[in-house]
């Protein structure tokens, strides 16, 4: 969902509860690893663990300081059920999808040895993929005043459309960020069965993001021309 005007209502700020709610969550993600990993010594697990965490929740503290409020809303459940019904379906769904799936997979994989090994390359190739896929995606994030956490169209806030940064390049880019990451992570853990978690995140990464491009046309003001000048939804050149 997209801006980069300030809108004409202020939105609540964020508070503790909050704040810790989201540390709480992003802590959960590296300590489903390690638990399925079952393997303290494994140092891929240590690499991605301080990553996730300091792009989730620094990410957040980056964007709520340059968009005050911005956390509250994507928080706010009173808003969360004006969301658009499918949404309030596919929403959980995805954001469950991209984050405890691939970590659960991938470290029932190192345990129980499903795969072999990668190469040390692919190894750094992955978690060279899944820094720059959290880096656009957090990009996206804090460039967008309305990077809401469901579709809806931001009335209460003067929604308009966001065509900068990373909305530049692709119409979705916290989606495509965040799915860029979900292949690092398939050769970051040597994991090919983590392919299946990932491969389902993306087909939901699709649906939605036709389904929210054709309630931004509809709803959004500019969206149709802003979608004319940036063609592509989630990577440049094909989709």
């Amino acid at each position: 969902m997209s801006s980069h005007a300030d809108g004409p209502t202020a939105v609540q700020a964020a508070s503790p509860h909050h704040w810790i709610g989201l540390a709480v969550a992003y802590l959960l993600i590296p300590l489903a690893l390690l638990v399925c990993g079952g393997d303290l010594g494994w140092w891929q697990a240590w690499s991605y663990s301080p990553l996730i965490v300091t792009v989730g929740v620094g990410g957040r503290i980056w964007a709520e300081r340059r968009h005050p409020g911005l956390l509250a809303e994507r928080q706010n459940m009173k808003k969360a059920k004006n969301a658009k019904g499918w949404d309030k379906i596919l929403a959980p769904l995805m954001a469950l999808s991209v984050s405890f799936p691939p970590v659960i997979v991938a470290g029932l994989d190192h345990r129980f040895g499903w795969s072999s090994v990668f190469p040390l390359w692919l190894t750094v190739l992955g978690f060279l993929l899944i820094s720059l896929g959290y880096a656009f995606a957090t990009w996206a994030l804090v460039e967008n005043r309305f990077f809401s956490s469901v579709v809806r169209i931001q009335t209460d806030r003067g929604h308009v459309v966001c065509d900068s940064g990373p909305y530049r390049i692709v119409r979705h880019p916290g989606y495509a960020g965040n799915i860029f990451a979900l292949f690092g992570i398939v050769l970051a853990f040597s994991s090919t069965w983590t392919l299946i978690p990932v491969t389902v995140a993306l087909i939901m990464a699709v649906i939605r993001t036709m389904l929210e491009d054709q309630t931004l046309k509809h709803e959004l003001p500019g969206y149709r021309d802003y979608a004319q000048r940036v063609r592509y939804r989630l990577i440049p050149g094909i989709y």
